[in-house]
């Protein structure tokens, strides 16, 4: 089998989903345009702003995607090559896809709040406080740990931190004049193709205009743009600047199916099914684990329920963007794979030890790139920085959601001053950049990390929860939420207590901690859950 079959078949069957099971699955969550958007009901200037489709597509696309559906798929690749694919399809289609367009769903019927608010109004307070106690901490993770790698890469690649900041100043310039061209549909076309075209342009002059800075510098240089980020209006940066890069990723896709078709490279990597690996466990349930955002990820929940939902002109682009977006990763995730499996099995556990994840992809991608003629130093570049780019977007987008996060905590505290003093966006994020950067210089990032994936699979399995119960409570019929909902909590839960059982074996007692809290506060939820259902089947009775 060559990666042209690979690819074309993957792409019809992701294209075919979208108009068929996607179709499906909209018309389950009742979302028609009759209904006013949160985008014009609460406008506001900041957050919630109503914009174009394939605008609040890329800002979507771009938050979600981050480094995860590259990393994870490949080191899932230990299994296997045909598993890894295999669940990227059907993950991808029938989980992650209904959890994305679902929060998005569920966000729109509830004033474009969060799944932590949706909890509230479905299960409970008590729901509401202890999810968002859980993702808040998690997103404070991913802050810390996306600041680090992101100011290593920048270390180690100034051309890659110049490029990164004409795309910030591209992007306020972008997002000014989009405002004021309104919805000139014509003028947006021709400020899109020069924008594009000038991003693509400082690719190649960020690599001739290198800044170099240490370690340090770079840590609170990007915590203070995060900060700027976060609190500035979405229209003004974090739109603009994820819609523009999206079609960096967009233009990768385009030059790795090109690149297939004229290179037509074999798959050469063994068509064994590996039940174990020494380093990452059993198949079951680490594959599902690892690969992560490449079929499902709960970070996307928060993405979804969180900016998006408050963009979204109108209730059926909600499918464009929700299911759509995650169709579209998935079939990244099948690039990542197929970037890696033209090499042997030892060659890839050898690479991927010694280079890692990213440099892997980038050189495998980069190598069939280069078949278009252009050279191989810097189509690898290309790639490389494109997955700066994204890791970047991850960075301002969770501080974004982490403050929105700590509003909504204390938005029905007792105390009206807290309250108020709560809904500052300044103090806000203050208080999560400050978090960040105690995380950051404690080191605690790197013994948390890899308890992260388990975390974040979790969040996914209590967000297709919370959906279920919402659908539920208005008399649709869940099987196409609940089953998915059912296979990610035998997932994520027996994942915690293998990793709770192995850190206690090993001594580390932290992490063996960590995940028994997880895992007893899942079946918290799911008990508030089943008590908040029967609660309401008793009052109809």
């Amino acid at each position: 089998m060559n990666l042209i079959s690979l690819l074309s078949i993957s792409a019809v069957i992701l294209i075919a989903a979208y108009f068929v099971y996607g179709k499906y699955v909209y018309n389950k969550f009742k979302l028609n345009d009759k209904r006013t958007a949160p985008s014009h009901e609460f406008s506001d200037g900041v957050d919630y702003i109503p914009s174009k489709p394939i605008v609040v597509l890329g800002h979507h696309f771009a938050s979600i995607a981050g480094a995860g559906p590259i990393v994870g798929p490949i080191i899932a690749l230990t299994f296997g090559w045909i598993p890894a694919v295999i669940w990227i399809l059907i993950g991808g289609i029938f989980f992650g896809a209904v959890h994305d367009l679902g929060s998005m769903a569920a966000s729109l019927r509830n004033q474009g709040k969060s799944i932590g608010v949706i909890i509230q109004n479905t299960i409970g307070f008590k729901g509401k406080q202890l999810f968002i106690l859980f993702s808040f901490s998690t997103l404070i993770l991913i802050i810390g740990v996306f600041a680090d790698i992101i100011a290593k890469t920048f270390v180690s690649n100034p051309g890659v931190a110049s490029a990164s900041l004409f795309f910030i100043i591209l992007a306020i310039v972008f997002g000014t004049i989009n405002k004021i061209i309104g919805d000139k549909k014509i003028a947006f076309i021709v400020i899109s193709v020069i924008g594009i075209v000038l991003m693509y342009y400082f690719v190649y002059l960020g690599m001739q205009l290198p800044i170099a800075l240490d370690y340090q510098i770079w840590i609170y240089i990007l915590l203070i743009y995060a900060f700027i980020a976060s609190v500035a209006p979405v229209s003004m940066l974090l739109q603009p600047r994820d819609y523009l890069n999206s079609f960096l990723l967009y233009g990768l896709i385009l030059a790795a199916v090109i690149g297939v078709f004229i290179a037509n490279p074999t798959i050469v990597m063994d068509n064994e099914v590996h039940i174990s690996s020494d380093n990452l466990g059993y198949i079951f349930p680490v594959l599902f684990v690892t690969i992560a955002c490449g079929a499902i990820s709960g970070f996307h929940s928060l993405v979804a329920s969180g900016t998006t939902s408050k963009q979204l002109d109108k209730e059926s682009d909600a499918k464009l963007v929700g299911f759509g977006g995650m169709l579209i990763e998935s079939f990244l995730a099948i690039i990542a794979v197929a970037a890696v499996i033209v090499l042997t099995r030892s060659e890839y556990l050898e690479k991927i030890e010694t280079l890692g994840p990213v440099p892997l992809f980038a050189n495998g991608l980069g190598n069939i790139i280069s078949s278009l003629g252009i050279s191989e130093d810097f189509a690898i570049g290309f790639v490389a920085l494109t997955v700066a780019a994204f890791a970047l977007t991850t960075l301002d987008t969770c501080t974004r959601l982490a403050r929105f996060t700590l509003q909504e905590y204390f938005e029905d505290i007792k105390s009206p001053k807290v309250a108020k003093v709560a809904q500052n966006r300044y103090l806000s994020t203050s208080i999560v950049v400050v978090l960040a950067v105690l995380l950051l210089g404690s080191g605690g990032f790197s013994i948390l990390w890899p308890i992260f994936g388990s975390a974040n699979q979790l969040l996914a399995a209590l967000a297709l929860l919370t959906i279920s119960v919402w659908l539920m409570k208005q008399k649709t019929n869940a099987t196409f939420v609940l089953i998915p909902m059912f296979f990610m909590f035998t997932v994520t839960l027996t994942s915690l207590a293998l990793f709770a059982w192995k850190n206690y074996q090993d001594q580390v007692y932290v992490l063996a901690g960590i995940a028994i809290v997880l895992f007893l506060l899942s079946f918290a939820l799911i008990y508030l859950a089943v008590k908040s259902i029967r609660r309401e089947m008793n009052l109809k009775n």
